[in-house]
């Protein structure tokens, strides 16, 4: 921590000094002091009024069905942050339930009961903490402690007991904690997970009386096991053996206690639905095996008697309704073409609520009506209409899914990437944004992004968003193809975009722009640092500038979940690769415009990591734009933020890219 203070004590200085020369833009800050902006031109009025629509345009998320089973609670935005509504008919109005400045996340129903468990951190900290809330009085009350990190809540089947995920012991281990739900003062230790480790509560059993639980490694190595929460006793039900690692996801019990459902990628390179018995010795059978894609989740009714799923083939979704009792399946047609999550039974199980997102529609909340029969349903029905700022989203850029060649074979033939293009309706050539998703193990989906079409409206630009080596969905072996020392093989799927960019007669390979998160963030830097020549402007949100330094400052709970992805800094050998590969560390060759964003509060990736980059790139002469908010985490939740980023990032655009 010393070390910390002293290095962010030294940027500041050179941030200083590098902001002094007279040709500089005054650092100055917006939304009451809480936003940042340094070597940033005066936004013009006129830009900000012509994106006023874009910036206005909400969701409404599914978060769970009433007690009675005829009205469902949403989180949507009506002031700065998403907060938790009411809806009682199909596109009836939105009764806000919750007043609070910080977003609220995590929305749990009491079983049987009328109470709310949901979550809210301060700032974007990250530092979750537990609340109930009764919508009859509308108060709330904390029940977490108020300084750990808290998440992974659930009930238990009778509605009395919340299990949580939880960094309250020793502020690095993610444990399992148990708690009457009126007696907060006795919350206790259900499963202490080692130093640093990452564990989870997945489900109770019917009885309450036992506790499935998630252990997790990495992306491609996680176990479960059955906690006796009256011995603490542990026994796992799938994975567990360190020389054989898989990805095991718990997804519930049956009916009777007896097996449980789960994710599993043994023997495939998907993620299938599997069903084990508890009988000691029992083997797992294999719903989806014809399925050759991940399911991503499902969901049981409240008797267990009805199912459903959901599989990401190739970045879409595809809805399955599930048999319990033949485990047979039947997928749902008719659904509109995009990404489908959220899913819950209502009370009764006649229906199935959900969120749908598609690339012209924000995410909504829908209702499938069911039938007698678990495979069979009725009408899809709309509950909410979100805002789009009045803008004919009819009219929004569809995706065309494409594959590009890269540097490397498979089976004697040039390796191909996806990745999702949306295009002005016009002629081109036109310029282009390649915008990276974080992760890494992440996946850009073809959704709604007013963003994308922003930037097709005012700038005639295409964007294109791929899905490099690393990214999720598309297999394990995929998955792991930049793992370690493979680190700059993603970035050179970058150059391979830009590559065939140049054979596209409606792309213009002169006009390039790169921008991502996180992990994208780091995208962005590497692809600034090897392809500068190729390149007119980099937006680094909240990325990752070095490596070793990254997972040195990281927060203690989540420090050793990134070394399996990245490589341990502590390994003289890996260190010195972390070193050679980080942008910081070659910071001469960053030739391009560049803009980076950051949240001082982000536990993830810290705002050093923003600092260093901005101070070393200044130290070489040229002009950075910085933007930092005060009251923001890892991206920005706060829509006074939102507008100003997203109003700045376009005329970074206009100035360097166009």
């Amino acid at each position: 921590m010393k070390n910390l203070f002293l290095l962010t004590a030294l940027l500041a200085l050179t941030l200083g000094s590098a902001r002094s020369g007279a040709d500089e833009v005054p650092e100055r800050t917006l939304n009451n002091g809480n936003l940042i902006l340094s070597d940033i031109p005066e936004i013009p009025a006129s830009l900000a009024q012509e994106l006023n629509r874009y910036e206005n345009v909400r969701s409404g998320s599914f978060r769970a069905w009433a007690r009675d089973g005829q009205s469902l609670f949403i989180t949507t935005r009506f002031g700065e942050t998403s907060q938790l509504h009411r809806v009682a008919m199909p596109g009836g109005a939105r009764q806000q339930l919750t007043f609070f400045s910080e977003p609220v996340t995590g929305v749990q129903r009491q079983p049987d009961g009328d109470l709310i468990s949901f979550l809210m951190d301060a700032g974007g900290s990250e530092f979750d903490q537990l609340y109930l809330f009764d919508p009859a009085t509308g108060k709330s009350e904390m029940v977490s402690d108020g300084g750990s990190r808290n998440g992974s809540v659930l009930w238990d089947e009778q509605g009395k007991v919340l299990a949580f995920q939880s960094t309250r012991r020793n502020g690095r281990s993610n444990d399992i904690w148990v708690m009457p739900f009126d007696q907060p003062a006795a919350a206790k230790v259900a499963l202490e997970a080692p130093d640093g480790a990452f564990w989870a509560p997945a489900a109770f059993s019917p009885d309450g009386e036992q506790l499935l639980a998630q252990q997790y490694v990495s992306v491609t190595n996680s176990s479960i096991y059955l906690v006796d929460l009256a011995s603490g006793e542990k026994q796992v039900l799938a994975g567990g053996n360190p020389d054989s690692p898989g990805r095991h996801l718990a997804q519930g019990f049956d009916r009777g206690g007896r097996g449980i459902y789960y994710l599993t990628d043994v023997g495939s390179q998907f993620a299938r639905l599997a069903y084990k018995t508890l009988e000691p010795g029992a083997t797992a059978r294999i719903i989806t095996e014809d399925i050759p894609w991940d399911v991503t989740g499902m969901a049981l009714s409240e008797d267990k008697t009805r199912g459903a799923f959901v599989v990401n083939e190739e970045g879409f979704a595809k809805l399955y309704l599930l048999d319990p009792a033949t485990q047979t399946y039947r997928r749902v047609e008719g659904l509109p073409v995009g990404i489908v999550g959220g899913l819950s039974f209502s009370p009764d199980g006649t229906a199935l609520a959900m969120t749908l997102n598609t690339p012209q529609s924000p995410s909504d909340t829908f209702v499938l009506t069911l039938k007698d029969s678990p495979l069979e349903h009725g009408a899809l029905t709309r509950w909410t209409y979100s805002e789009v700022g009045g803008m004919d989203t009819g009219k929004f850029a569809v995706p065309e899914l494409v594959r590009f060649p890269t540097f490397d074979e498979v089976d004697g033939k040039k390796r191909t990437i996806p990745a999702f293009v949306y295009k002005p309706r016009g002629r081109g050539p036109h310029p282009v944004i390649i915008n990276i998703h974080g992760g890494p193990e992440g996946q850009f989906r073809p959704s709604f992004r007013s963003t994308y079409q922003l930037w097709i409206d005012r700038l005639d630009a295409a964007v294109i968003a791929p899905n490099v080596r690393g990214s999720a969905g598309y297999g394990k072996d995929y998955l792991s193809l930049d793992n370690g020392y493979q680190r700059e093989d993603s970035v050179r799927d970058i150059g391979a975009l830009l590559d065939w960019i140049g054979t596209q007669p409606d792309l213009d390979a002169e006009r390039v722009a790169v921008i991502g998160g996180s992990y994208g963030g780091y995208m962005v830097l590497a692809s600034a640092v090897h392809y500068s020549d190729r390149l007119r402007a980099a937006v680094d949100v909240v990325g990752i500038s070095s490596f070793v330094t990254f997972l040195e400052n990281t927060q203690d709970y989540r420090r050793d979940l990134r070394r399996p992805e990245y490589g341990d800094e502590r390994i003289p050998e890996m260190r010195a690769f972390l070193n050679r590969i980080s942008p910081l560390n070659n910071i001469e060759k960053i030739q391009v415009p560049l803009f980076v964003v950051q949240g001082e509060n982000d536990p993830r990736v810290p705002v050093t990591e923003a600092e260093q980059v901005v101070a070393a790139v200044r130290q070489q002469g040229p002009k950075v734009w910085y933007m930092n908010a005060l009251d923001e985490g890892h991206g920005y939740a706060r829509k006074a933020n939102q507008d100003i980023y997203r109003q700045a990032v376009v005329l970074f655009f206009e100035q360097h890219l166009l």
